[in-house]
């Protein structure tokens, strides 16, 4: 049966054109007949639907690694992401204790008008109880997003109140946010994380930029290290920001689409100062674009590891249940010619384990372990510098991976979300607390060290959650966990981009490029000429 859906049954794919492919493509009308057959006289009774579901994902699967089908509600969330806002009630949650609980309501949003506040739990939605049900985060999604204008009732158990305090909530356009943090590390350099490419993504990344630059701003490091990248355009009006006159950005080439060059066409906020970028082995896509033409025009150094590899295009395709397909109709290759895209010729699934196999490799650790055939060698357009193409950006400062504070003790508390627990109940229970010994962040910052006693409480609280205790290995750890705590505490009590303030000194990434434009030889010496 599975492998009838599997193969056979990618004729429902072309079901609904039939009557027009079928008039000048011969072969859509042979798999539409086979189809027919199937359906009409097939042994078992099948679910179309699920057929069709299963069998769009194989089939784009087989051309490459980034062709995609989305369900109708796979591509709500995506427009989510990409469009930069959402319906709904406002706030960050987490699920904690089998509740509904509270990290933060959003500045002006609509949960934050009617006085929901940091540390509340939704214990009843529209009088229905939510907690203690085994409720999910799709399921809250589920309730709580809704049409703009739409209302919702909830009720909230707050700590200190003796009684269930009523809310009517009117839902309303919230922002998703694609810039995490910005910050001046010092006098001079300013920081901006950017979490993805969207909607909303240059006039966060100019607002950023203008701050820094009130505040004295003269180089500035764009960390995209993690950036899965969006949406092409944003790419390309990024780059503009960074790179002057009429330079090329990049150029898509496709044999059924037209080829198109992407310049710069306006006066950029950041043409000047002393440039640095971060990327790892998670930046793709619109992030290599960026650090692809900045490096090709000697624009500023790249720090980190080599980029993911993605240099594909890919262009959405509405269907008629409301469903996409993203299909990839052309390659893009930065300005000196550079195809960033790493091979999948031996299919998916080894392409899927990439990462993996880098790390295998001892790739993450040395530099030396990456080899590039003279065929992938490219020459900057301004100083002549090497630079190399078919797999991700290789980075101009290779920086390792530094797991000397790593352990069994301390993946396991992060990777069974049991420090993010313990983070969420310990601001829960001293938030007030908390808030009256330090009153800003700043005063946080500078002043916070976790206590021996708050220590022991993560200890005790990984042990009640079912992880062993090793002072081994939390002795090689201990001075992560505390940093780690600090940030997660900036984070619960300010926001996300008070996280990255904290926990960044301990990024050997980052730590490098504040180096490399502290001390403008080790930036100079990258972009020297070569011949």
């Amino acid at each position: 049966m599975r492998s009838v859906k599997n193969a056979g049954l990618l004729l429902l794919v072309l079901l609904t054109a039939t009557s027009v492919s079928s008039q000048w493509n011969p072969d859509a009308a042979k798999l539409a007949q086979v189809m027919d057959k199937v359906s009409r006289f097939y042994v078992d009774s099948i679910d179309n639907s699920e057929v069709v579901e299963r069998t769009i994902v194989h089939m784009l699967h087989d051309l490459d690694p980034h062709s995609s089908y989305l369900s109708r509600e796979e591509l709500e969330q995506m427009n989510e992401q990409l469009e930069g806002e959402f319906e709904g009630i406002g706030v960050s949650f987490n699920i904690l204790d089998d509740t509904i609980y509270i990290i933060r309501a959003i500045p002006g949003g609509p949960s934050e008008r009617v006085g929901i506040t940091a540390g509340d739990r939704i214990v009843k939605v529209d009088g229905e109880t939510v907690a203690g049900t085994g409720i999910t985060t799709r399921d809250v999604q589920h309730l709580l997003k809704g049409p703009k204008g739409t209302m919702v009732d909830v009720t909230i158990l707050r700590r200190g109140e003796d009684k269930l305090l009523e809310f009517t909530i009117t839902r309303d356009k919230i922002p998703v946010f694609s810039l995490d943090s910005y910050y001046m590390v010092d006098d001079r350099i300013g920081y901006v994380k950017l979490a993805r490419f969207s909607h909303t993504t240059i006039e966060e990344f100019e607002k950023a930029v203008t701050a820094l630059q009130q505040q004295g701003m003269e180089d500035l490091i764009l960390d995209l290290s993690g950036n899965g990248g969006g949406w092409l355009p944003v790419a390309v009006e990024l780059a503009d920001h960074l790179l002057s006159g009429e330079k090329e950005i990049v150029r898509t080439e496709g044999d059924k689409v037209p080829d198109r060059r992407y310049r710069c066409r306006k006066k950029g906020l950041f043409e000047d100062g002393n440039l640095v970028i971060m990327i790892d082995g998670n930046s793709a896509s619109a992030s290599e674009i960026v650090s692809g033409a900045v490096q090709d025009w000697d624009r500023g150094v790249i720090v980190g590891r080599r980029s993911f590899g993605k240099g594909l295009v890919q262009q959405p395709f509405l269907l008629s249940d409301g469903s996409l397909i993203r299909l990839t109709v052309a390659r893009y290759y930065t300005p000196t010619g550079r195809l960033i895209q790493k091979s999948y010729e031996n299919g998916y699934e080894e392409y899927a384990l990439d990462l993996i196999n880098r790390y295998n490799n001892g790739e993450l650790s040395s530099a030396d372990s990456i080899e590039f055939p003279e065929s992938q060698k490219f020459r900057t357009l301004s100083l002549n510098r090497t630079v190399y193409g078919g797999g991700g950006i290789m980075p101009d400062y290779f920086v390792p991976v530094d797991t000397s504070s790593y352990s069994d003790y301390y993946r396991q508390l992060i990777g069974k979300g049991i420090f993010n627990r313990f983070a969420l109940q310990y601001v829960d229970g001293y938030r007030k607390e908390l808030l009256q010994d330090y009153a800003d962040f700043t005063t946080f910052n500078a002043a916070f060290e976790p206590s021996g006693e708050q220590l022991d409480q993560i200890i005790a609280f990984a042990t009640r959650e079912n992880l062993a205790f090793d002072e081994a290995e939390w002795n090689v750890s201990r001075e992560q966990i505390a940093l780690l705590f600090k940030a997660y505490l900036a984070r619960d009590l300010w926001g996300t981009g008070y996280f990255y303030q904290v926990f960044n000194p301990s990024n050997e990434v980052y730590n490098r490029a504040v180096e490399i434009l502290q001390h403008p030889v080790l930036l100079q010496k990258k972009l020297a000429r070569t011949e």
